[in-house]
């Protein structure tokens, strides 16, 4: 049951979230002062803890969050009618190193089961990608992924959406009307019968498709071709068949010298087709059949071995948050963060807009100067580009962040840092580059859900976390991605789509530190093959390359 009914996150903050909804006129009690609030105060959203005059400072996380647009009395609802984004300065300042290393005794011995690589890496999964270079392939690279995903038995079908469509059209050829084909009820369970892997130890081919490689900026392609470089070399994949038409902007020496820059080693099969050398397109396709056939036979003799936890590298995501996320899933993912730190894993923490406020708390914790200076320059490039585009990281904030109490970017942005835990950050990593570096690693992405986590996976992220408030289908096609539910209420309305549920921290049922063991529990499980991750069993396989300077 829940004992309290608000929570001032930060001894400095002149605002409490509500944990449940307090009604109208409802008394509540605040470090020992109590009073009346003056509106309905629904959960996850916040109200003044004291007399706020026009223009005073925010505080929430202990940091600036807004600035009071009209007086705000005691006990009022803060909302977008009362208050703007606004967030502190930040400036290069002496290191804050020193953190709380968590005790991972337990986790010292644990192992996952995993695919080694040449080059010292272990995969959580172990695929075969076709990617095109350019759009142009787009259509043959759906050609190739219509002759192999059903006949060697990667068909997903798990909701039986085809024999629904087979039903209804029964229904259509015995003259039944619309409105009688609204009314049937599909009979659940009424699946395909899934047809048997030919390759036991490949979990699949993944097709990759996406808009660029020709008629962007030449730095667009560059990006591009480190991206799927990041993809090619990623420890989850046992190599790749590549489709280029021959004259386009990422042209396959920019590729190679990508994959060369990630592992001069690099010793996994691969083949690369240019459509404009080979002429036929028939003849292209049957080619890369054959090529990608073979190539399946090789990743087949990988098999999962024993590997120690500090050979993991997860990425930390969150997407559709709420007003619930930074007090809940963000603070258990920060707890495992610190583990994994601990054990001398990599963890990630990405989407620069989502750091507005925090950046001298980050910056601070950088393990020397030249990394903060890195860190305070991208954040500053990022907001003067995105301005200058008429918006800026103000306008960060999604309308369901927004209704569900996140009302500014520095709100926001100060429970998503949370997911980073409190460790020294041992690396700042531009677009599209890869982690090189045990700790926590800071990489400059967007706030988008999709582009940064096809990001993350491109820097090295074999496995990924990600909390969500409101709910998202978001996947990956090579990476595991967790969903971790902020409340309860969300995790039992889409536990289709969502793993674990961390909304037992606001019920008082769990502490940050209790829901965080669970997840390196499903974590190991996860990595070991032992259990899928809901969003790889749906086949969400998301995959946007970023177009620097478009998206917050």
């Amino acid at each position: 049951m829940i004992k309290v009914k608000a929570l001032r996150v930060h001894p400095c903050d002149n605002v409490e979230v509500a944990l449940q909804d307090i009604l109208e006129g409802e008394t509540v009690q605040v470090a020992g002062d109590s009073f009346p609030v003056s509106n309905k105060i629904s959960a996850k959203h916040k109200f003044a803890v004291k007399d706020l005059a026009i223009g005073e400072d925010i505080l929430m996380y202990g940091v600036l969050v807004g600035k009071a647009t009209r007086a705000i009395p005691k006990g009022a609802l803060i909302n977008t009618d009362n208050i703007l984004h606004a967030s502190g300065d930040y400036r290069l300042n002496k290191r804050n190193l020193d953190w709380h290393i968590p005790d991972v005794t337990a986790w010292s011995q644990a192992t996952f089961m995993g695919f080694h690589r040449a080059d010292g890496s272990v995969g959580t999964a172990n695929y075969w990608l076709v990617i095109p270079l350019v759009f142009c392939e787009n259509n043959n690279v759906l050609s190739l992924q219509e002759a192999f995903v059903k006949e060697l038995g990667y068909q997903t079908e798990q909701s039986g959406y085809r024999t629904h469509v087979q039903a209804l059209k029964e229904l259509f050829l015995l003259g039944k009307t619309p409105a009688e084909i609204l009314n049937y009820k599909s009979i659940p369970g009424n699946e395909l019968p899934g047809m048997q892997k030919l390759f036991a130890n490949v979990d699949g081919i993944k097709f990759l498709t996406h808009t660029l490689g020709c008629g962007g900026t030449k730095q667009d392609s560059a990006d591009l071709c480190g991206l799927l470089a990041g993809y090619i070399t990623h420890p989850n994949v046992a190599g790749a068949t590549v489709l280029s038409l021959g004259c386009q902007n990422a042209q396959i020496s920019l590729l190679t010298k990508a994959i060369e820059q990630r592992d001069k080693a690099f010793s996994k099969p691969l083949y690369i087709l240019e459509q404009q050398q080979i002429g036929n397109e028939s003849s292209l396709l049957h080619e890369a059949v054959k090529k990608t056939f073979v190539g399946l036979i090789k990743a087949n003799e990988f098999v999962r071995k024993p590997a120690p936890l500090s050979k993991l590298c997860v990425g930390l995501e969150c997407g559709g948050s709420d007003g619930f996320s930074g007090i809940s899933a963000n603070l258990a993912v920060g707890y495992v963060s610190d583990v994994l730190v601990a054990l001398g894993a990599s963890v990630i923490l990405s989407e620069f807009p989502e750091l507005c406020g925090v950046e001298q708390q980050l910056s601070d914790r950088c393990t020397d100067e030249k990394l903060a200076g890195k860190f305070m320059q991208l954040m500053t490039d990022y907001q003067t580009k995105a301005t200058i585009n008429g918006a800026g990281f103000d306008s960060n904030p999604s309308a369901g962040n927004i209704k569900d109490g996140l009302i500014t970017d520095a709100i926001k942005s100060a429970g998503a840092a949370k997911k980073g835990g409190t460790s020294p950050i041992t690396d700042v990593l531009d677009y599209p580059e890869k982690v090189t570096k045990k700790g926590l690693n800071l990489l400059c992405t967007p706030g988008s859900d999709i582009e940064s986590t096809t990001a993350e996976v491109a820097a090295g992220a074999n496995l990924v976390l990600f909390t969500t408030g409101l709910g998202t289908p978001t996947g990956n096609p090579i990476a595991p991605v967790i969903k971790i539910a902020t409340n309860t209420s969300l995790y039992q309305k889409m536990n289709d789509i969502i793993d674990l549920d961390a909304g037992t921290i606001i019920t008082g049922l769990e502490t940050p530190g209790q829901v965080g063991d669970r997840i390196l529990t499903y974590i190991i499980q996860i990595a070991s093959g032992e259990l899928k991750a809901k969003s790889s069993a749906l086949g969400h396989d998301d995959f946007i390359p970023w177009k620097r300077d478009i998206s917050l």
